[in-house]
């Protein structure tokens, strides 16, 4: 019997393919809009790992990838410091400490139903933002601006295929990381935790450590990704915090398929394409178009579009359900002296 070729890894090797050629099809303005979708898809595969693998619903996301923002730009404005190699790692370390912040309050200690979890993050963000706002420290309404240009050494990331491509390698190193991460034993239990949490508790796993676990390494991928996105845009405002985007990291990883990763990827550039393009077709109009695209599919294909062409088995992973049809495992007793 022949095997079945997996799809998700065909997938994943022709999107990172067309991704690698894109800026060589594209003109200036092309290439910065493609960039700043990169960078959100960090924000996006932040969500997926949280809710698609381990089943904590987060609706203040942005607020993990706005500190990272933040913090950059407090950096260059107060320390005039863009090397890379100093600068990023801080944005990651913000956005995870204040991601591991929340889940000492929220996860830990006690069993959070969805909705304590999803509105206390939500509560975070808007509280964010408004502090954010009333802050004459942080620039207020109009942000931190000016934010330097990044540096490695004495070489420069401009705008264009230069950022672009630092933005696709580091998408591809956090993507590698988190595949491998959730194709692990730790993978295994996170799904086993969204699948059936009381169970693993039951086991006696310590169900509150490992969440913690996830929910600080999303937030320190936001955190990332909200240091490039200051760095690209040139600053940091309260936007980039606030319940707006983090109501879109939502839409991110629900339009492209929770649960699969690549799914964060594809949704990102779904959404963030459509946008731009319905836009231009009709700048009155777009949002409600979009808005009726996005229900239909949340709807009536719950898998999202990677539902289409991934199976349930390779959505699932190899340690999930059998697949339809085959027998149940059975236990056999142990013998007498084993």
């Amino acid at each position: 019997m022949r095997r079945r070729i997996a799809v998700l890894p065909v997938l994943e090797g022709l999107g990172l393919l067309a991704l690698l050629l894109l800026p060589l099809a594209l003109e200036d303005f092309g290439v910065i809009f493609a960039t700043r979708v990169l960078i959100l898809c960090l924000l996006a595969l932040s969500f997926d790992l949280v809710w698609g693998h381990a089943g904590i619903m987060s609706f203040g996301q942005a607020l993990f990838f706005g500190a990272g923002a933040y913090g950059v730009a407090l950096i260059g404005r107060d320390l005039d410091l863009a090397q890379a190699a100093a600068t990023l790692p801080v944005a990651a370390l913000v956005g995870g400490g204040l991601a591991l912040l929340f889940a000492w309050f929220l996860l830990l200690g006690r069993q959070p139903s969805i909705i304590f979890v999803s509105l206390g993050t939500l509560t975070g963000s808007y509280a964010a933002e408004r502090l954010v706002n009333a802050s004459e420290y942080l620039g207020g309404r109009n942000g931190i601006s000016g934010v330097p240009v990044l540096q490695f050494g004495d070489f420069e990331f401009l705008e264009g295929p230069r950022f672009y491509y630092l933005a696709l390698g580091i998408l591809a190193v956090v993507y590698v990381l988190c595949r491998l991460l959730v194709r692990s034993q730790f993978g295994l239990v996170l799904a086993g935790i969204r699948d059936d949490e009381k169970r693993l508790a039951f086991l006696g796993y310590r169900v509150p450590l490992f969440k913690a676990a996830v929910f600080g390494w999303a937030g320190l991928v936001a955190g990332l990704g909200g240091g490039l996105y200051a760095y690209h845009e040139g600053f940091a405002g309260p936007v980039s915090l606030g319940m707006q985007l983090s109501t879109m990291a939502v839409l991110y990883a629900l339009f492209g398929g929770t649960g699969t990763l690549a799914g964060a990827v594809v949704g990102t550039f779904a959404i963030e394409g459509l946008s731009l393009g319905l836009s231009d077709l009709s700048p009155s109009f777009w949002p409600i178009a979009l808005g009726l695209l996005l229900l239909l599919v949340i709807v009536f294909q719950r898998t999202g579009l990677l539902g289409f062409v991934v199976p349930e088995s390779e959505r699932v992973g190899r340690f999930g359900r059998p697949p339809r049809g085959a027998p149940a495992p059975v236990l056999k007793p142990r013998e007498a002296g084993e």
